[in-house]
């Protein structure tokens, strides 16, 4: 016995010892973390890099583990990148921007978006530069906005038109005995298409390439105009690949000249005004949105609620990476009980996924909008369940580039019977009624199979439904355009879906007018809280589990894992768009 209290005795010493250095660390980690107060000097260059992941809404926290312990990845929000450049417009101490980035990490709507804002910032009359040892289609569409394009003499640039690759897998379930059993509405509803097929459909094909046509040619329309060529150059010149190196590239009139990094410095000093031998005051997207240009600001007490609906659609509470209609139930709660909200911006960027937590989130909109004006701005997706949660909107804004509708509903089940008789398992069931159960190890019976079909028939025939009410559509007029099948930004405005082209910007000022007033703040929601407990569970606490796998897989690599994963946890009927679609 004594030994049994000698060792818990010695445990309990331990864990306190333990708990009083974890302390003591983070007592030296507040001590130490205090950082030099960024300040913008005069005659600065704004550089902006886009390599951290570019989100709609990514708010930073404010507790200090977060930054110590690497508890989130590297963001920037695009909300705050748009104010940033709209600061430096008037900022007497940003004489221009230097472009200096190999990839962006954001959606093609997403870069459209700070592009365009670009294009503005050059009406105050100060320079944009670009420089990239090689560009990539998205680094080179969005640097493409500068007056002087520059690049590496032994660079490259990627300019060959848009591609999308998606994998296909029933062979691979044929030879696993692993297969997905999928009941769905909709000849383009191709998000379950790679586990049916092993080619992909014809009426799949059609829509991703009417698609991938429209954007890329909202792409060479903004870079005709920028580089003073026709879109049949461009077209030539991307059939070609005459922008592969830095002859061509400079021949074709992509870039304006093949120099080094310290030979751009120097030119960079030049536009600024300063002498060859001066240092270039420079400062970083992210800085300067730490010294709060992240931010406009307005005395006003009026305003503008926009409500972030961002990731793929779950039924639960969500988080920043994922909408659940317990958070945007909330935030909507939230925005009308503030007597100074005077209207909502629903803020949408995604896939679909859970058809009934789109119908729950569609609900509370319904009941928000007898109270406030509602205005959805649609970012790079809004398509199946995104588009479910749009469609009751005041007005509907999307970017041209934006991909939308995916009207369109299915089921999906796995199912591994084949597998388990080819290693010997088998299953046997006892029930107290004759209704039809479904099991794992089991094929499908045509019972449960008509039950599940009549499940999506009914989720389907509700979709339609709303959008038809929302957008004052007939039920034919909308299931023509329905089907299960996707729209870029411009064609779902020529068939209804849409409004209005526009970004947020606008959304939230056709918002104000819907709401009759003029000077007003905007108030970002959800307000997303992690507790400790949540945060410490990451450990080892150096890295993020998505950190990890990305290293461990490639980027590539990891979002098919990841899209893979979502579907092996599906849960419910779905409403979501195609599957892995990624465009290049």
């Amino acid at each position: 016995m004594k030994f049994l209290g000698n060792l818990l005795a010695s445990i309990l010493g331990t864990l306190i010892a333990l708990g009083i250095l974890f302390m003591m660390f983070i007592v030296i980690a507040m001590a130490f973390g205090e950082t030099e107060k960024v300040m913008v000097k005069g005659n600065t260059v704004l550089e902006i890099k886009l390599d951290a992941l570019v989100k709609d809404y990514a708010p930073k926290g404010t507790n200090l583990l977060d930054e110590f312990f690497a508890f989130t990845d590297e963001k920037m929000g695009l909300n705050e990148i748009i104010n940033a450049i709209e600061n430096a417009k008037n900022d007497e101490n940003i004489v221009g921007i230097s472009i200096n980035t190999i990839d962006v990490n954001a959606g093609v709507a997403q870069t459209q978006a700070i592009r365009n804002k670009l294009e503005e910032f050059k009406e105050s009359g100060k320079f944009i530069m670009a420089y990239a040892d090689v560009y990539n289609q998205k680094s080179y569409y969005l640097s493409s906005v500068a007056d002087s394009i520059f690049m590496n003499p032994l660079g490259g640039i990627d300019f060959k038109g848009l591609s999308s690759e998606v994998l296909f897998f029933k062979d691979l379930q044929e030879k696993s005995g692993v297969k997905l059993e999928v009941i769905r509405h909709g000849k383009y509803k191709s998000a379950v298409e790679p586990f049916l097929y092993n080619k992909m459909s014809d009426e799949n094909r059609e829509q991703i390439t009417t698609f991938l046509q429209s954007i890329w040619g909202e792409l060479l329309a903004d870079i005709s105009k920028s580089r003073n060529k026709s879109i049949e150059e461009l077209n030539t010149i991307a059939d070609n690949l005459w922008a592969r190196n830095a002859t061509l590239a400079i021949e074709n009139n992509i870039v304006d000249d093949a120099v080094y990094l310290d030979e751009y410095e120097s030119k960079l000093k030049m536009a600024s005004g300063i002498l060859a031998d001066d240092e270039l005051s420079k400062i970083t997207l992210s800085d300067y949105i730490s010294t709060g240009k992240g931010r406009v600001t307005s005395t006003s007490a009026n305003k503008i609620a926009v409500i972030y609906a961002q990731g793929e659609i779950i039924y639960g509470k969500g988080n920043e990476d994922l909408i659940g209609q317990e958070l945007i139930i909330e935030a909507l709660r939230k925005a009308r009980k503030d007597k100074n909200v005077k209207a909502i911006v629903l803020r949408i960027n995604s896939p679909g996924g859970s058809a009934l937590a789109s119908e729950l989130i569609w609900r509370e909109l319904e009941m928000t909008k007898k109270e406030l004006p509602l205005v959805v701005s649609m970012g790079d997706l809004a398509a199946s369940g995104g588009y479910y949660i749009a469609c009751n909107a005041d007005r509907i804004f999307a970017e041209p580039t934006t991909i939308s509708g995916s009207i369109g509903v299915f089921g999906a089940l796995p199912n591994m019977s084949k597998l388990a008789g080819d290693i010997g398992i088998n299953a046997e069931q006892v029930s107290t009624n004759k209704s039809p159960n479904y099991s794992l190890f089991e094929p499908l019976t045509d019972e449960f199979r008509a039950v599940t079909t009549e499940g999506v028939e009914d989720i389907y025939t509700a979709f339609v439904a709303r959008v038809s009410a929302g957008r004052n559509m007939s039920i034919e007029a909308v299931d023509n355009i329905a089907q299960g099948r996707v729209w870029s930004g411009v064609d779902a405005m020529k068939n209804g879906l849409v409004d209005e082209l526009g970004n947020l910007d606008d959304a939230v000022k056709y918002a104000a007018e819907l709401a009759a007033i003029v000077d007003y703040k905007v108030r970002n929601y959800p307000d997303y809280k992690i507790d400790l407990g949540d945060k410490l569970s990451g450990i080892p606490f150096m890295k993020t589990k998505e950190k990890a796998l990305i290293e461990a897989l490639g980027l590539d690599n990891y979002k098919t894992y990841q899209t893979i994963k979502q579907f092996s946890e599906i849960k419910g009927i779905q409403a979501r768009m195609p599957f892995l679609l990624e465009i290049k």
